[in-house]
C-alpha cells in the first residue's frame, strides 16, 4: 500500500479487474491512489462525474482483506441506481473512478471480540472482508457468520463463505439436507453462544428481521450493530 492520504479526502482508483458474476452483480478490484489501510467493515464512496458537471455518488462496503493490495467492491445493480448501473453496464478495466474512504468506525471488526454476523444478500460484502481478515490471522473461531439469500446464485461469495464455515440459509431452494427457509431460532442459538457483539447488514426489512432473530436467540440489543441500505444505488 502507498502512503497515507488525508482521512476522508477524495482520491482516484483505477479498475484493474472487473467481472460480472451474475446479471445483477459486478465485482471491481481497484488500485487506489494514496490508499490508506481500511478496517474490515468499512466502506468507500464512489463518485461519478458527467461532462456537464453533474455528479452522482454512492457508498459501497469493502470486500477485500486490509492486506490485499487491491480494493475490492462487490456492487448489486439496483433499479434506478445511477452509480451501480454505471458500474454494472458501462465500466471497463482501466477506468478511473473518484473515491473517498475508508469511512466508518462503528461497523468494524478487528478480531478483538468474539462476534456473530447475520447478513442478507449483498449485505454479506463487509462480512466477507471480516471473514478474509479472520482467515488470514487465524481468528476464525472468533467470527461466526450467518448468510441469508433466496438462492445460491443470488448470494455473493457463497462458495467462499461456505469454505470459511459460514452457515448459509437459502429461502427459495434447498441446500444439501437443509430445506429452504430463513434461519430457525434453534439454528441460531449455537452460533450466538459466547458472542459479545453482533453485526447485521442487509436491506431495511432484512435488518429488522435479523435484529429480532438475534434478540430472540439471546443477544443483547445494545450488542447489535446494524448497517442497512435502501433501494437505490
Amino acid at each position: 500500500m502507498t502512503g497515507p492520504a488525508p482521512a476522508g479526502g477524495w482520491t482516484t482508483g483505477t479498475i484493474i479487474e472487473l467481472d460480472r458474476p451474475t446479471d445483477r452483480l459486478v465485482r471491481a478490484r481497484l488500485h487506489v491512489d494514496d490508499r490508506v489501510d481500511h478496517l474490515p467493515g468499512q466502506h468507500y464512496v464512489v463518485r461519478l462525474r458527467a461532462p456537464d458537471g453533474y455528479t452522482a455518488q454512492r457508498s459501497y462496503s469493502v470486500a477485500s482483506d486490509p492486506d490485499d493490495p487491491l480494493l475490492e467492491l462487490m456492487v448489486e445493480c439496483l433499479p434506478g441506481g445511477e452509480v451501480s448501473g454505471f458500474l454494472h453496464d458501462v465500466a471497463e478495466v482501466g477506468d478511473v473512478l473518484e473515491l473517498r474512504g475508508p469511512i466508518g468506525g462503528w461497523f468494524v471488526w478487528e478480531g478483538d471480540v468474539p462476534a456473530v454476523c447475520v447478513a442478507g444478500g449483498s449485505g454479506v460484502v463487509p462480512i466477507v472482508a471480516m471473514a478474509r481478515y479472520a482467515h488470514r490471522l487465524g481468528l476464525q473461531e472468533r467470527l461466526r457468520i450467518v448468510a441469508v439469500a433466496r438462492t445460491w446464485d443470488e448470494l455473493p461469495y457463497a462458495a467462499e463463505l461456505q469454505r470459511y464455515g459460514a452457515f448459509l440459509a437459502l429461502t427459495r431452494e434447498n441446500l444439501g439436507d437443509r430445506v429452504a427457509a430463513p434461519p430457525y431460532p434453534s439454528e441460531m442459538e449455537p452460533l450466538v453462544a459466547g458472542a459479545s457483539r453482533a453485526y447485521v447488514c442487509g436491506s431495511v426489512g432484512f435488518a429488522s428481521f435479523a435484529t429480532r432473530l438475534l434478540e430472540d436467540a439471546g443477544v443483547a440489543t445494545d450488542a447489535i450493530r446494524v448497517e442497512q441500505f435502501g433501494e437505490t444505488g
